[in-house]
């Protein structure tokens, strides 16, 4: 075991939180990481009710989060009672200002965990009432700003928040997929990693098995930073923001063309989700970050947890180890 303030806040016994995808952790993928050390949260993502909800009432431990995107969730700020009430082991803001919804999440006693793009953020969320921030590289799979890659901005965020809030702590996020990325997260001052593209690619993730597999194949060269299924879907992303996905048909055709997808939006819409439903992922997106060529298996999401850990612990015992002075 690797003990760390992460692992001492939580009682948790590995410094592994999962990132709440959406819709690939759902209650069996965040449930397997909770059962097996780490920090499991459910992806309440852009806050689809009916698909929350079905995945809440699947969740039987308690000690499984959720995790939200902010500025969706904003629309229907019931949801997030909803959550605090069923799942008040941890609270998960990523993507917008956390201020309106801290005072509420604070008050029923649930810690907040806010993911961050820029140390501006992470001050605000400290001030706010984060308990943990998450310092996200921009080669995180997924929505992220086009900013600071994870090596830099890490460490630029411990030091700002040591200075700042010394009792908030950061968890690394951007491009760990094995122990290696969890070690180097540790020694540049994070207090344990959020994972995303690894857990993806597990048994327990809800993904098609066709787009798990194009990923166990990728070479790591793949992904691109793209806004053109945002728009396809109507998800209306602050300025800044974008998605890293897996370059396809779909993305090469549209991406440098948003103006005119816009303008055809329903009718490739109406491609895209018929294409998702057959598993065609020339067509449908695949969202992994660029740590992909590190992900060659579908192991079971407990195997990930503590592969992870071990893999750490022995970078770090190999490399960091205290080394005896010369007489």
């Amino acid at each position: 075991m690797i003990k760390t303030r992460l692992t001492q806040f939580f009682g948790i016994s590995h410094p592994i939180i999962l990132a709440p995808m959406t819709p690939a952790a759902g209650a069996d993928l965040a449930q397997a990481v909770a059962e097996a050390g780490g920090l499991g949260l459910l992806g309440g993502g852009y806050g689809e009710r009916a698909w929350l909800e079905a995945e809440s009432a699947k969740v039987t431990r308690s000690d499984v989060g959720c995790g939200f995107i902010t500025w969706s969730m904003a629309q229907q700020p019931d949801l997030l009672d909803f959550a605090i009430e069923r799942h008040p082991r941890v609270i998960m803001l990523s993507f917008a200002d956390p201020a309106p919804f801290a005072p509420r999440i604070k008050k029923a006693g649930v810690p907040l965990i806010c993911q961050v793009h820029t140390v501006e953020q992470a001050l605000q969320a400290a001030d706010v009432g984060a308990d943990i921030v998450v310092a996200q590289g921009t080669e995180v799979g997924g929505h992220g700003q086009i900013a600071r890659s994870t090596l830099p901005f890490v460490p630029t965020v411990v030091d700002a928040l040591s200075k700042h809030a010394p009792n908030v702590f950061v968890v690394a996020a951007g491009g760990i997929a094995d122990g290696r990325g969890l070690a180097a997260a540790l020694m540049l001052g994070a207090e344990g990693a959020l994972l995303g593209s690894r857990f993806w690619a597990t048994q327990e993730s809800l993904i098609h098995p066709n787009a798990k597999a194009k990923v166990v194949a990728a070479t790591g060269d793949e992904t691109i930073r793209t806004s053109v299924y945002d728009i396809v879907r109507k998800k209306a992303w602050p300025d800044g923001y974008t998605g890293r996905l897996m370059k396809n048909e779909f993305i090469e055709k549209w991406h440098g063309r948003e103006a005119e997808l816009r303008s055809l939006q329903e009718s490739e819409l109406v491609k895209v989700e018929a294409a998702a439903e057959q598993g065609d992922y020339d067509v449908a997106n695949v969202t992994v970050g660029e740590s992909i060529r590190l992900i060659g298996d579908l192991p079971r999401a407990a195997d990930v947890v503590r592969r992870v850990t071990h893999e750490a612990w022995v970078q770090l015992n190999k490399y960091a180890a205290p080394m005896e002075t010369a007489a």
